[in-house]
C-alpha cells in the first residue's frame, strides 16, 4: 500500500518569522497555516521539509541535510549542510556569508556557472543536467523571465543564467522553481509531487499566473514560495478544483 505523501507533525516550528534586527516585512493578505515541519514520506526515507524565509528552505533525510538559497536575512539556524543549491547570482539567492554559515566543511555546493564563477569549490550544474547523490537526484531546470525587466529589452532573468531543481528522493519529486514566470518548461514537468513555486512582482510573476502554472503541471502540493507582497488569495482562487493541495507557510 502506497504510504501518504505527506505528514504534518505537532512540533511547533520555533522559528521567528523575521530574523533579529531586520525590519518588519510585510504579512500577505491571508495569514498562513499553523507552522510545523512537512514531511514526505519516500523509499528512501522519511523528507522533513524545513520552511525558512523568501526564497530559502532545507531539507533532510536520515543525516543528510539539503540547503537551498540560504540567505543572511533568514534565521539560518537549524542542522548543518552536506549539500547547497544556488539558484542565481542574485543577493537573496547567492550569498557566499551565508552558505559557509550553514554549510560542514566538506558540504557540495551545486550551481549555476554565473554563481561558480565568484564561489570556488561550486559544482556546475546547466539546465538540463543532473547529478545523483546517491540520498538525492539533482536536476537543473530552466528558470527565466519571458517579458519582464529592468528595462525595454533587458530581463530580470536571462534563460540559462540560473537553474531551478528537481530533487529526487527515492520515488519522490520535489521542484523547485527559483526566480522564472510561466514558461514553457515549468508547464512541461511531470510527476512532481511537491512543487515551490515563486510568485513576485516585479522580478518573477503575478499569483494568477503561478496558478495558471501550477494548474497545468499539477504538483500533488504547492508551496507559494518568494512571495512577498502577493496576494495568496489570488494563487487559491486560480487553483480552485485543480486538485492541487496549496500549502501556506510562515516565510515573512
Amino acid at each position: 500500500m502506497r504510504a501518504p505523501l505527506l505528514v504534518l507533525t505537532l512540533a511547533a516550528c520555533s522559528r521567528p518569522s523575521t530574523p533579529t534586527g531586520a525590519a518588519p516585512e510585510p504579512t500577505p493578505a491571508a495569514s498562513p497555516a499553523p507552522a510545523g515541519d512537512d514531511v514526505l514520506e519516500t523509499s528512501a526515507g522519511r523528507v522533513q521539509i524545513h520552511p525558512v524565509h523568501h526564497g530559502t528552505v532545507y531539507f533532510t533525510i536520515g543525516d543528510k541535510v539539503v540547503w537551498v538559497d540560504p540567505w543572511s536575512k533568514a534565521d539560518l539556524t537549524g542542522p548543518k549542510a552536506d549539500l547547497v543549491l544556488v539558484t542565481d547570482i542574485h543577493q537573496d539567492h547567492f550569498d557566499a556569508a551565508a552558505i559557509a554559515s550553514v554549510r560542514k566543511d566538506d558540504a557540495l555546493v551545486i550551481a549555476p556557472a554565473v554563481v561558480a564563477e565568484k564561489f570556488a569549490g561550486a559544482v556546475v550544474l546547466a539546465n538540463g543536467e543532473a547529478r545523483d547523490l546517491g540520498f538525492v537526484r539533482v536536476e537543473a531546470v530552466p528558470m527565466y523571465n519571458l517579458v519582464r525587466g529592468p528595462e525595454e529589452g533587458k530581463l530580470f532573468h536571462d534563460k540559462g543564467r540560473g537553474n531551478g531543481y528537481v530533487l529526487t528522493f527515492g520515488e519522490r519529486r520535489v521542484y523547485l522553481s527559483g526566480d522564472t514566470e510561466c514558461t514553457p518548461e515549468m508547464k512541461a514537468l511531470r510527476d512532481i509531487d511537491v512543487a515551490f513555486v515563486c510568485m513576485n512582482l516585479p522580478y518573477t510573476m503575478t499569483p494568477a499566473e503561478a496558478a495558471e502554472c501550477v494548474a497545468a503541471f499539477k504538483p500533488k502540493v504547492l508551496y507559494p514560495y518568494h512571495y512577498r507582497d502577493s496576494k495568496l488569495d489570488e494563487l487559491d482562487a486560480g487553483l480552485a478544483g485543480s486538485g492541487v493541495e496549496v500549502r501556506r507557510r510562515d516565510w515573512y
